[in-house]
């Protein structure tokens, strides 16, 4: 175990044990990337320590070259599951260093990058990842789009209807290709948001989505246990991520982000990674149709 592993799981005052803000301002063009932040962001790379829960495992994560992906894909190689990572084309550097890490652990990994608001291509990805596994009972939706405007008449149908496919459209697209080859006992995860719950003025569609997402989660996990399937969701709160500096928020609540809920700090993406591995294992077993949130302490109202 690093020093790094033992120091995140030694007792010691949550508040503390990350960077606080405020932080400097840092814009980025979207969807930007996790290697421009400061300061860096944990995904687990060195603090992620598996205990063979997913072994012979094989996962699917969208979104995965950086924020609550990346550290979901990293925990899952840890775990002992090999893992396909999709991603933008203009995210690949990040998505290069998620791959060294999976491979690093002995774990196969799939590179595929490419646009989820295109239907072709979410088709084209589940049956890449599947054959780049030999099979597939992991999926994780976790890709987003976010966009801070401060006014609905901001908000350009263009940016409403690529929010809407990136969060929505392409979670439907990729699960339906997806359970054609899932058995019993595989897992569903999707990336909702604290913003499903209470919305901020400012994340009019993005919050929409994200509503959205809890819905098809409750809905799909009456549907597919059925099957044998189970399908949950996780709600993060603010987390540090390259989807805040590079459009998410406005560069004044990037300096300050996370300061409004009770711990004082944003969350980072490692802190989430251990729910997504508790949902995808056996362990959760008896856990369908739920949504694990985590906040800061804001909860979920």
């Amino acid at each position: 175990m690093t020093d790094a592993a033992v120091d995140r799981l030694r007792m010691q005052d949550p508040r503390k044990q990350y960077p606080q803000p405020p932080f400097p301002k840092q814009p980025q063009g979207a969807p930007g990337l996790a290697r421009e932040m400061d300061p860096k962001p944990d995904h687990g790379e060195a603090s992620y320590t598996g205990y063979g829960r997913l072994k012979g495992r094989k996962a699917l994560v969208t979104g995965a070259d950086s924020g609550i992906g990346r550290a979901a894909a990293i925990a899952f190689a840890r775990e002992g599951a090999d893992v396909a990572l999709s991603y933008l084309a203009e995210e690949g550097p990040d998505a290069e260093e998620v791959r060294k890490v999976i491979e690093a652990e002995g774990r196969i990994c799939v590179l595929l990058p490419g646009d989820i608001t295109d239907e072709t291509f979410c088709l084209e990805l589940v049956t890449k990842a599947a054959a780049g596994l030999g099979g597939l009972d992991i999926l994780v939706n976790n890709a987003g789009k976010q966009t801070n405007q401060a006014d609905l008449d901001d908000i350009t149908s263009e940016q409403f209807d690529r929010t809407m496919k990136t969060n929505l459209y392409a979670m439907f697209w990729i699960t339906k290709a997806a359970l054609k080859h899932m058995p019993a006992g595989a897992s569903i995860i999707n990336t909702a948001s604290v913003q499903g719950f209470s919305p901020s003025k400012g994340l009019v569609d993005y919050a929409t989505t994200k509503a959205g997402i809890i819905a098809f989660t409750e809905a799909l996990a009456k549907q597919q246990i059925e099957n044998g399937i189970r399908v949950n969701a996780v709600a993060p709160g603010p987390f540090w991520t390259a989807l805040q500096p590079s459009g998410g928020q406005p560069q004044e609540k990037v300096a300050k982000f996370g300061a409004e809920v009770p711990l004082g700090r944003p969350g980072q993406p490692v802190e989430c990674a251990p729910i997504y591995v508790f949902l995808a294992s056996q362990e959760a077993s008896y856990v369908t149709g739920e949504v694990y949130a985590a906040t800061g302490g804001k909860g979920t109202t």
